[in-house]
């Protein structure tokens, strides 16, 4: 029978150490410990508890932990004296059939590894989803951690034990995160549709109005019809637009949603994850023949990335009637205007057409997104969840310095006029100038030399400055001093300079009473609660322009890292952010007034 929380809470100390053996290997001190924060609340409060004694138990005890755990495919496992529970998840890794040459590999790097840091490799090898990762994906794991530096490596070995755990915890209480599976599985499909040129590679990239990114809408279209939304439609600009009409005629919605378009080479959750949490909440509403006082309006943005056009935010951009008619002459990489690739997509491509999808603010009780991190905060902190209290403003430059090719044998270096160099010196002076502030971050993200020779002086240098900050204020004062900077510079060394700003986007704190009603929603989940600013931009910021928004971020794995194929998270925190959402949802329908 699984183990139920009224059993670990109403148990003696010894009782309920000993039904919770065997989820940290061979170390029951640690359940022993978090022990003392009973009565739990909920499972979640649980796995917290236990992450938190090993938190704070030291960085001796935090080695004796891993220590205590077997090679992966090692001599344990040859000889057979693994726990039952390594034992069953080595099995479902499929490392007990290893070829002799995945073997021979797997040896050689648990030798490299305890020989780079001391310690055995540590991995989830059950995986995001619970499911099992695939042999090959192991050895290319364990082949990129092995690069990681010592600390990094320790706190990221601590880090899968505690997935370990985790997946150990649902299987002592019969626990599936079947909602969290449902939009993790979602997620993976809508994956499957790549740009040419990277789907080849096995790389997600989906770019504005191409014929992958037509295909992940069309997929997003009959997976919220399979849902239950009443209405699914692609607007004019490509938008994805669900809508569950609420309990009365004429009743307000809740807008929700993210964006499905992708950097080049990116992951699968950015953005697709805002999309999916809220379309699960729909389906149970519909599978149980609910409807809420308000109704709920789910949009996939078509486009906030900012790859193909420079047009960033022109999904949610057009919701709020910012829509800029120089944007239809624009040409991508391939000379292709806006226009005609509205056209080839069967959008009417006419400002009239995009207008019209200006939202009526009064209509809506608010703007709500769920979102991965996009950093290593939450994970860094064995949060699966953080209440963001603002989103930073920014501004992005694209920048020229114009010097003088010459010569790199004959040109004396007091004579040169060298643009690359100039560009180098104020990418030092943006990491400082933004370290000034704490939270203010600068980046020089794209630099190219045109044309350029390993034995010529760079005569041009183009590159691109992202410069943000928690506040408009800030943000303005730092660009500022970056473009004063800049002028210094060229100045001081014969050059000339051109700026062309991209992008700018006010800060987007969020609404009190919608941050609130997420910490509500978190906090009856027994997650503690982390409130956090979001250094990425979201389309929360566009939508922050005419209506009260608020977002909640998702932990990510792999240090959080994203915009990067190695972007992940686990099916329980994506199940956990589902129910978050429906919390939410049902707050937010005790407070509207009767019919």
């Amino acid at each position: 029978m699984p183990l139920t929380l009224e059993q670990i809470n109403a148990a003696d100390r010894a009782e309920a150490t000993r039904l919770l053996d065997g989820l940290y290997e061979h170390s029951p001190w640690i359940a022993e410990a978090a022990l003392a924060q009973r009565p739990f609340r909920s499972l979640s409060h649980l796995k917290q508890a236990m992450a938190d004694v090993v938190r704070a138990a030291g960085e001796d005890r935090q080695l004796a932990l891993i220590r205590a755990h077997p090679e992966l495919a090692g001599k344990a496992m040859v000889a057979r004296t693994l726990t039952s529970e390594s034992t069953d998840e080595q099995s479902r890794a499929g490392l007990a059939h290893c070829s002799p040459q995945e073997f021979a590999r797997l040896q050689q790097l648990n030798a490299d590894y305890n020989a780079r840091f001391g310690f055995p490799f540590i991995l989830a090898v059950r995986g995001p989803r619970g499911t099992g990762l695939a042999r090959q994906q192991i050895i290319e794991t364990f082949a990129r951690r092995l690069e990681n530096p010592a600390d990094f490596e320790r706190a990221e070995a601590l880090r899968n034990i505690h997935r370990i755990v985790e997946l150990r915890l649902n299987d002592k209480f019969g626990v599936e995160p079947a909602l969290g599976h449902l939009v993790w599985d979602w997620q993976e499909s809508l994956a499957q549709h790549s740009d040419p040129g990277y789907a080849d590679k096995g790389q997600l990239t989906v770019t504005y109005l191409t014929d992958a990114h037509r295909a992940a809408a069309r997929q997003l279209v009959a997976d919220m019809r399979e849902c239950g939304f009443d209405e699914v439609e692609i607007d004019a600009v490509g938008n994805v637009v669900g809508r569950y009409r609420g309990a009365a005629a004429g009743a307000r919605y809740l807008l929700t949603g993210s964006h499905y378009d992708t950097v080049r080479n990116g992951g699968r959750y950015d953005g697709r994850l805002g999309i999916f949490t809220p379309m699960a909440c729909v389906r149970e509403l519909a599978r149980a023949g609910r409807r809420l006082p308000f109704g709920i309006e789910v949009v996939g943005f078509a486009e906030e990335e900012g790859q193909r056009y420079k047009a960033t935010f022109l999904g949610s951009g057009a919701l709020i009637g910012h829509f800029n008619p120089a944007w239809l002459e624009q040409k991508d990489a391939a000379g292709i205007p806006m226009r005609e690739a509205m056209r080839d997509a069967g959008l009417p491509a006419t400002l009239e057409a995009i207008a019209a999808l200006r939202r009526d603010p009064s209509r809506y009780l608010g703007f709500v997104e769920v979102h991965i991190e996009q950093g290593p905060v939450l994970n860094e902190l064995d949060l699966p969840l953080g209440i963001v209290t603002s989103i930073n403003g920014g501004v992005r430059l694209q920048c020229e310095v114009t010097g003088m090719a010459s010569h790199a044998g004959t040109t004396p270096m007091d004579r040169r006029r060298d643009a690359a160099v100039a560009v180098a010196e104020l990418a030092l002076f943006v990491e400082q100038r933004a370290r000034r502030d704490g939270d203010s971050v600068g980046t020089i993200g794209m630099l190219e030399v045109p044309s350029g020779s390993i034995n010529v002086v760079p005569g041009r240098c183009l590159f691109s400055l992202d410069l943000r900050a928690p506040d408009d204020p800030q943000r303005d004062a730092m660009v500022a001093d970056v473009l004063a900077k800049l002028k210094e510079i060229c100045t001081r060394r014969g050059l000339r300079f051109v700026v062309e700003e991209t992008m700018r986007a006010a800060a987007a704190p969020s609404a009190p009473d919608w941050q609130q009603r997420w910490e509500r929603a978190v906090e009856a989940l027994g997650v503690p609660l982390y409130r956090m600013p979001s250094g990425a931009g979201h389309d929360a910021m566009k939508l922050h322009e005419v209506m009260p928004q608020a977002m909640l971020f998702v932990r990510g794995q792999n240090s959080g890292i994203s915009h990067n194929p190695l972007e992940s998270t686990t099916s329980d925190d994506i199940d956990l952010a589902v129910r978050a959402f429906q919390r939410l949802l049902e707050d937010l329908a005790r407070e509207q007034p009767a019919a």
